[in-house]
């Protein structure tokens, strides 16, 4: 029986040909063979994630903190995909968001604040929350937030754009 080191040692030939579903394979072959080794479990996970694959990523990597018993790393990469759910989540309210109510904008912004705190540098997450604040007329939380968004992309240029738009949007409500 292989050991998990050669089974990753597989895994990373195929990644480094850009085969990340055969690089997925190994990585379940190996968890396969070796059921309780956590590191596998994070590999996988990683590696879905990557191929854009977000609920096996979340199922791999809920395991290997289960196994590894909540180790740092493996607590951080999931709570990174469980924010990047979250934003897909609140994502789809807004698209679905009929004008006249302010429920689904309301939802994806406790969505997005869950997000923020799962994962505090989600440009993403931040400028979402922003967007729906704007729609919620809430332009002081929104201003905020982008404030927040520009301390961790300094150089976006949209991000500034947004919020000039935003202060012009509040000073043309009062």
């Amino acid at each position: 029986m292989m050991k998990p080191e050669d089974y990753m040692q597989q895994a990373y030939r195929c990644i480094l040909q850009n085969d990340f579903e055969q690089a997925i394979r190994w990585f379940e072959a190996a968890i396969h063979a070796h059921p309780e080794h956590a590191e596998l479990y994070y590999r996988c996970s990683i590696t879905h994630a990557r191929s854009k694959h977000l609920l096996p990523a979340l199922e791999y990597a809920r395991k290997a903190v289960e196994l590894s018993e909540g180790t740092e790393e493996y607590r951080l990469h999931l709570q990174t995909l469980e924010a990047k759910q979250l934003i897909i989540k609140a994502k789809l309210l807004l698209e679905q968001s009929a004008k006249e109510t302010s429920k689904p904008y309301v939802e994806a912004s406790m969505l997005l604040q869950e997000a923020i705190r799962l994962d505090p540098l989600s440009v993403e997450a931040y400028v979402m929350l922003a967007l729906a604040y704007s729609d919620l007329n809430e332009y002081r939380s929104a201003l905020q937030v982008l404030q927040d968004a520009i301390l961790l992309d300094p150089q976006n240029g949209q991000l500034q754009q947004m919020l000039q738009e935003t202060k012009q949007r509040m000073r043309s409500m009062q």
